[in-house]
């Protein structure tokens, strides 16, 4: 079988073609982009006879379905502002496809998939992702389930690139209707750094303050544990510290509204005056400690009895004492591995359904698990008794 990547000289889609190249079987792996210079680097780099380049803009929506059609499958590693052009050229492409993100029109498209019989899987680096089949496969372990939090610590800088960036801003926009919460059978939007709550993540990482985050767990996981009662869903987050700090001045000072303030003889939005100097500074391109950390807790019943199940994982240091794992990689490679292995189990005939399908519906935990230990990513699971929230 063959793969188009599209968006694959990025710096996390580019992860997951490496990790393609070293344990999948596919016979072509097209790397395409609209930056050529990227394009020839990544490729020299992954030195694969199997991979070649295509130059596509997915604005050129013409183009890029004529390019999807030589495929039967794409993994789509593009940033969340061109997702809903990306999403929509693979259903009229009439391919498989999968993403990081999750938010755009992919669920607007499930009549398009299903006619075409394929699979779309919106969603799927380590959150959202990951964390929606950690939550699955304890919940898969309870009678009734209660509440399902997901956390995660992101440490990185906050614009290693502008695909970054855009991640940073989209997520703490002060009106953005998807920042939600599931509870008691109703989406919740709510303001930036709602709901506090201090969640303790594996060492290095330790305890910060995290807040909600507009990401499709509560979406998703609110259908699908539907039948069990779910009764609350939250998503939270959080990046190092010093990035929390300059959001959360952002947002007291209002300057996350981006306004456009006069400068000189011009007008310019404040936040994108902020956010260019984070993107060619090195307080903006670096960080003191990298990586990746998932936090989901799961609270239900089994037997009557109240129980807690808690998955974190872990991964390679970052320090330089594991190949292929120092600094930021350990970041972006955590981020694209997740991303690879849902192509792979697409490819294998491991992915459930046809249409828009959530993370936590397509692949079975096991399977994704398994896939992640081969790649010295390990997932850790502790369930405890404990008494009931009211």
């Amino acid at each position: 079988m063959d793969v188009l990547c599209i968006g694959g000289a990025g710096r996390i889609c580019r992860e997951a073609v490496l990790d393609l190249t070293q344990f999948s079987d596919f016979k072509r792996i097209t790397i395409a982009d609209r930056d050529a210079d990227a394009l020839d680097s990544v490729a020299r780099w992954l030195d694969d006879p199997r991979v070649d380049i295509a130059l596509v803009d997915v604005n050129d929506r013409a183009a890029t379905v004529d390019l999807m059609r030589k495929y039967p499958l794409v993994m789509d590693g593009l940033p969340i502002s061109q997702n809903d052009q990306s999403a929509a050229c693979m259903a009229e492409a009439g391919v498989h496809g999968i993403n990081l993100n999750g938010m755009s029109r992919e669920w607007e498209l499930d009549g398009d998939f299903r006619q075409a019989d394929r699979i779309c899987i919106p969603g799927f680096g380590m959150t959202p992702g990951v964390t929606n089949l950690m939550a699955m496969h304890a919940a898969n372990q309870l009678d009734t389930v209660d509440t399902v939090r997901c956390s995660h610590g992101a440490f990185r800088p906050i614009a290693f690139s502008q695909a970054i960036a855009e991640t940073t801003r989209v997520e703490y926009e002060p009106d953005l209707p998807s920042r939600v919460v599931f509870e008691n059978g109703e989406l919740k939007p709510v303001p930036p750094f709602a709901r506090p709550r201090d969640v303790t993540l594996p060492q290095p990482y330790g305890t910060h303050t995290q807040y909600i985050i507009p990401h499709p767990e509560p979406l998703t996981l609110s259908k699908s544990l539907a039948s069990k009662g779910v009764r609350l869903v939250e998503a939270r987050g959080t990046w190092p510290p010093k990035n929390m700090r300059l959001l959360r001045a952002l947002h007291e000072w209002g300057m996350l509204r981006n306004d456009t303030v006069q400068v000189g003889g011009g007008q310019v939005g404040v936040l994108d005056a902020i956010f260019a100097h984070c993107l060619q500074s090195p307080e903006g391109r670096e960080t003191e400690l990298y990586g990746y950390a998932l936090h989901v807790e799961v609270t239900g019943k089994k037997d009557g009895r109240p129980v807690r199940h808690l998955l974190t994982h872990t991964h390679p240091a970052s320090d330089g004492s594991v190949e292929d794992w120092a600094g930021l990689r350990a970041y972006t490679r955590c981020v694209g591995i997740p991303l690879a292995i849902g192509v792979q189990l697409i490819a294998v005939g491991k992915a459930r359904g046809t249409g828009t399908v959530a993370p936590e519906s397509a692949f079975g935990p096991s399977d994704v698990f398994a896939e992640l230990t081969k790649r010295h990513i390990q997932v850790h699971h502790k369930v405890t008794p404990f008494a009931a929230e009211t």
